[in-house]
């Protein structure tokens, strides 16, 4: 990449199609880990106007009303009626009963160092963790300015601070860089969806997204809007249908907010619907904490992180550290440093991050937030992959 280029990235409410599948998703996952942390349960849904549609797969103790688990997500929502009725929906499944045999068989916490490696993975990939200097989270900064502004816009909606705001709306932010750095914010972009048949001024709905949404995020921030910075709001006009009503939404279509807003690599695969027993989700867990860690510690300014894991294997066949020449030491130095202080098997995963009983200690579910609050940088939740423990160590 050029030292001085402009890079955008976008985010989505928690009433996007795509956004609310992997929450619905998620909270499958939640509600069997919550009854039983030994669970294996692989979720995904899709819906449209009117219809969910869950396949899952699972291997588990519990009974699960999984209709009544969609249901709940999208009226928490607070959709209109008329275009989304979670009580009068059409919920459809498709279920797969494993037997309670290929649930997990042992808690991670209880295990010797010897029985961790016995604990392989049982699908393969190669997963991506990404951090850099941009913000006090370690995040690139248009994601995270999109992301924070998606989270601002449906607090505004739910405080009513903006009239007839709808809960799918989409966030863009441009940054422009120096050197590698961000110096000045080059646009933003609202898609603000709207609710009833009545037209809301587009000169006032652009001064309260600028005094509610726009304002409140830039608070603070090193980096600000100027006189030349652009600001569009719906400009083609706004959406006469929001949600599902207006397009279909499916698990997995929302990586790139999910993680770094294509700023940086990332795996590929959904991260959401999927229990602590799968490493495409937990590896880039893993693969952020261990980027942030390093950057955190001062041995660079970015810095990627891959794993790559194969069927029948605890821990990762291979590791790669990149720092794209913002290093303070070689990249080889880092990577040797990055093995000898983390554990990177399945099992040490799951156990030093505590995964399986995270939703049993929140009441309203742990992974089901993640796909609105972030699952990286994410500075509403208290994270274990965000933790930055490991910085002593690694100088």
């Amino acid at each position: 990449m050029s030292k001085n280029f402009l890079f955008t990235s976008e985010a989505v409410t928690e009433g996007h199609p795509d956004r609310l599948c992997d929450t619905i998703s998620d909270a499958v996952v939640d509600r069997f880990l919550q009854k039983d942390p030994y669970s294996r349960i692989v979720a995904e849904c899709a819906l449209s106007k009117s219809v969910v549609f869950l396949a899952a797969r699972f291997a588990s103790n519990a009974t699960i009303d999984i209709p009544d688990v969609a249901r709940a997500v999208i009226d928490s929502v607070e959709y209109r009626k008329e275009d989304f009725d979670a009580t009068n929906c059409t919920v459809v499944t498709s279920l797969i009963t494993m037997s309670p045999d290929q649930r997990a068989q042992a808690d991670e916490t209880e295990l010797s160092d010897k029985e961790l490696d016995h604990l392989t993975v049982r699908n393969q990939g190669t997963v991506f963790g990404f951090a850099c200097s941009h913000t006090t989270e370690l995040m690139p900064l248009p994601v995270s300015l999109s992301n924070r502004l998606a989270r601002a816009l449906s607090s505004a909606r739910r405080a009513r601070k903006i009239n007839q705001l709808s809960p799918d709306c989409t966030t863009q932010v441009g940054v422009e860089f120096e050197d590698g750095r961000p110096v000045r914010i080059h646009g933003i972009t609202i898609i603000a969806g709207q609710e009833g048949n009545k037209s809301v001024d587009p000169v006032e709905l652009r001064d309260r997204l600028v005094k509610h949404v726009i304002a409140p995020v830039f608070e603070g921030q090193s980096v600000q809007p100027d006189e030349d910075t652009e600001i569009f709001v719906n400009p083609q006009g706004a959406f006469p249908k929001s949600g599902p009503a207006s397009h279909s939404g499916m698990t997995g279509r929302k990586t790139a907010s999910d993680t770094y807003g294509c700023y940086a690599r990332q795996s590929g695969a959904a991260l959401s619907g999927k229990d602590p027993s799968r490493i495409d989700r937990v590896g880039a867990y893993m693969a952020r904490y261990v980027a942030k860690n390093v950057v955190a510690a001062g041995l660079a300014r970015e810095c990627e992180v891959q794993l790559s894991y194969s069927i029948g294997h605890a821990g990762p066949v291979s590791i790669q550290v990149q720092t794209f020449g913002t290093g303070n030491i070689s990249d080889q130095a880092i990577r040797k440093r990055v093995e000898q202080i983390f554990d990177f098997r399945l099992g040490a995963v799951i156990r030093d991050f505590d995964l399986r009983h995270l939703p049993a200690q929140h009441k309203q579910g742990f992974y089901q937030k993640l796909p609105v609050y972030g699952h990286m940088g994410n500075s509403v939740l208290d994270l274990p992959w965000e933790l930055t423990d490991k910085l002593e160590a690694l100088r």
